[in-house]
């Protein structure tokens, strides 16, 4: 099986940390060259000494882009991959009560930012004779998620906006596909998971049977699952999938609480 990503050109928006992290640094070991953005100046630090190119930005800022773009490809050289991993949570809030401020800070982030980037990706990949997009979505774009309206209606447009440009794109031979991670093993996890026994009182060991339960493997997956299906994906052996969400998930049954 040929995995290798040999002498690829990739930018991972949000690499500087989480999955977005993984994702980079599973191309740079397997021989692609990586150029990653993030808000969060320390992550871009390590992504450096790792010899991965970093620039600071904020996807939901089109100039922010452009100056991105500029970098990655004055090291690049060009573009062979974009990984649209960049997203935030959003408010957890009934419907009512959420703020306009913070929908359009969810929309801005998940779902401007992902076509901000891809508007300027597409003129690259067709100039190389082809490529890959990959759109980080969620489970929560193929499930309900009661309390996380603007989380999961970026999520959902994510694979709307992946399978138009699959078909518009394809003739180009640019393919594109979304991933929807499910439970991820991290940090963020871990700190929701916590906060969430305390308000309703229970261990943080029922607190994880609980969400489990919901999983038809009964168990998380790690960032690395998803790093490897990104690599599957640019990899010889995912030449013909295009249009495609695929669940790294373990099977999330439900996400209602």
């Amino acid at each position: 099986m040929n995995l290798t990503a040999d002498n690829l050109r990739v930018i991972v928006t949000a690499g500087g940390s989480g999955i977005g992290r993984v994702i980079a640094q599973t191309f740079r070991d397997n021989g692609a060259r990586v150029h990653v953005c993030d808000i969060v100046p320390e992550g871009l630090d390590e992504c450096r000494r790792a010899g991965i190119g970093a620039t600071q930005a904020d996807v939901a800022d089109p100039a922010q882009v452009e100056q991105l773009f500029d970098e990655a490809t004055a090291g690049l050289g060009g573009l062979d991959l974009l990984v649209n991993n960049a997203g935030i949570a959003g408010p957890a809030s009934a419907v009512e009560a959420i703020a306009i401020a913070d929908w359009d800070r969810t929309i801005a982030v998940n779902l401007n930012g992902m076509f901000y980037c891809i508007r300027r990706a597409v003129p690259l990949l067709k100039r190389a004779g082809g490529g890959l997009i990959i759109n980080l979505s969620s489970v929560a774009g193929r499930l309900g998620f009661p309390f996380r309206a603007p989380y999961s209606a970026s999520k959902w447009a994510i694979v709307g906006l992946t399978e138009t440009l699959a078909m518009e794109l394809g003739p180009d031979n640019i393919r594109v596909n979304a991933l929807q991670p499910g439970i991820v093993d991290g940090e963020r996890h871990w700190r929701n998971a916590r906060r969430k026994a305390e308000l309703l009182g229970i261990s943080l060991e029922e607190q994880e049977r609980r969400v489990l339960s919901k999983v038809s493997l009964r168990r998380m997956v790690s960032p690395q699952d998803v790093a490897n299906m990104a690599l599957f994906l640019a990899s010889d052996l995912g030449k013909n999938i295009t249009g495609q969400a695929l669940s790294v998930c373990g099977n999330v049954e439900s996400m209602a609480p």
